[in-house]
């Protein structure tokens, strides 16, 4: 085998074993995060953040300019179910124009499949929405985690990452996922701000998020390199 190969074969195992690594870390974290909420002990931490964004004396206003409210409610709706819905439609047929078939497939069943765990998992831990401060939008299903944190993580990033795999240049690859990743920090950010969810609610959906994401990118990865989708670079005839 040439050393070219050699050195590729390494460095591609490399690669994907940070990625396993990054992935543990991150359902690590999320299970940790669950076990002490579930008990009470993120409490103090939830409580004082929330009312941190709220003008003292007065936590029916939030902190800040008064045009700040009306682009926090702009700026959530991204991470709404209609928007990201819209946005995943259009990022298949992007794919599909370019006569990505396959990976046009994978990347439905992929926002798809996230998309259904988050659902699951909502269920699964019911825990309400938080009363500390009043609500500045109006919301009606549970709390942990957050369903916009979650779904814009897992839509934006997944997105991202497979939109990138079509890029052979590295500065496309990490503009396109740095700007889903800002998207999603300001998506939670929002939630806070609205008051609709507890900071680990936040935390919460950005971990599961994160990591649907990336073991959606390895996946896409290794199929790419067997040519199960199309690889990066150059579209199909």
């Amino acid at each position: 085998m040439p050393l070219a190969r050699i050195k590729t074969y390494i460095h591609r195992e490399q690669r994907l074993l940070i990625g396993l690594l990054v992935g543990a870390a991150l359902a690590t974290g999320f299970i940790k995060l669950a076990g002490e909420m579930a008990e009470g002990e993120t409490e103090a931490f939830d409580v004082a953040l929330l009312k941190a964004l709220r003008t003292p004396g007065d936590l029916a206003i939030p902190i800040g300019p008064h045009w700040l409210l009306s682009a926090m409610r702009d700026l959530t709706a991204l991470g709404g179910v209609t928007v990201l819905t819209l946005v995943a439609v259009l990022a298949v047929t992007f794919l599909l124009t370019r006569g990505r078939a396959h990976q046009a497939l994978y990347t439905a069943l992929a926002t798809g499949g996230g998309a259904v765990v988050g659902t699951l998992l909502k269920s699964l831990f019911a825990r309400p929405r938080p009363e500390v401060v009043p609500h500045l939008v109006e919301v009606t299903s549970l709390s942990f985690p957050s369903g916009h944190s979650m779904n814009s993580a897992i839509i934006y990033l997944t997105l991202a990452v497979m939109i990138s795999r079509t890029f052979k240049e590295r500065r496309a690859r990490i503009f396109v996922i740095g700007v889903a990743g800002l998207l999603v920090l300001t998506i939670g950010f929002t939630r806070l701000y609205l008051g609709v969810h507890y900071p680990t609610d936040v935390l919460g959906g950005w971990t599961v998020g994160a990591a649907w994401a990336l073991a959606m990118g390895l996946i896409a990865t290794r199929l790419q390199e067997n040519r199960k989708i199309e690889p990066p670079g150059e579209d199909p005839a």
